[in-house]
């Protein structure tokens, strides 16, 4: 049973499972302040997930919370490969990461991603194209962007091949958020 980590919905409305969160969350946390540093990663917060259920937890206070989590694992990862190898060589290992970007971004627009399998759903290319140029611009001109801007972008659905896929575009905006992470 839960021990109430998070506010629950209330009436008929579905969360995440109390169960499900709590258990991830204490786990998160003993692996966080005792755990082998490679038993949790960030990438691992960022992709776990959970069941929906009447009157679960709200799931904007849990994603908040998983955020603020997986910003926690990357400045430990950071501080402690800093520590083994140098300030420079965590730099240099975030630009490789920057660099795996840019393959996409230097697409036109409308042609950075594939388009939906079949009758999978799909993303707004505009939508996705315009966080592409917010992207080039921090990278190429130093114009401010922060993760939590990137990991909340949102794009509208495109039926159709007329739409970007939206498991190629999940897995790039989760790459930039990694990129962005490291440096903040």
């Amino acid at each position: 049973m839960s021990d109430g980590m998070f506010r629950t919905v209330s009436g008929f409305r579905s969360g995440y499972d109390p169960d499900e969160v709590d258990e991830f969350f204490d786990h998160a946390r003993a692996m966080y302040e005792q755990g082998p540093a490679a038993a949790l990663s960030a990438k691992d917060v960022r992709r776990v997930g959970f069941e929906m259920v009447r009157r679960g937890y709200a799931t904007a206070a849990v994603d908040a919370a998983l955020d603020r989590l997986e910003s926690a694992f990357v400045a430990r990862a950071r501080a402690e490969h800093v520590a083994q190898h140098g300030q420079d060589a965590w730099m240099a290992q975030l630009g490789e990461q920057a660099r795996t970007l840019y393959g996409r971004l230097g697409r036109p627009d409308g042609d950075r991603f594939a388009p939906p399998v079949g009758r999978e759903p799909g993303y707004e290319p505009a939508d996705v194209d315009e966080l592409c140029h917010r992207l080039v611009a921090y990278f190429d001109q130093g114009v401010p962007l922060t993760s939590g801007e990137v990991r909340s972008a949102t794009f509208r659905r495109r039926k159709g091949q007329h739409g970007y896929g939206e498991p190629a575009v999940d897995a790039f905006v989760a790459r930039a958020v990694e990129v962005l992470l490291g440096v903040e």
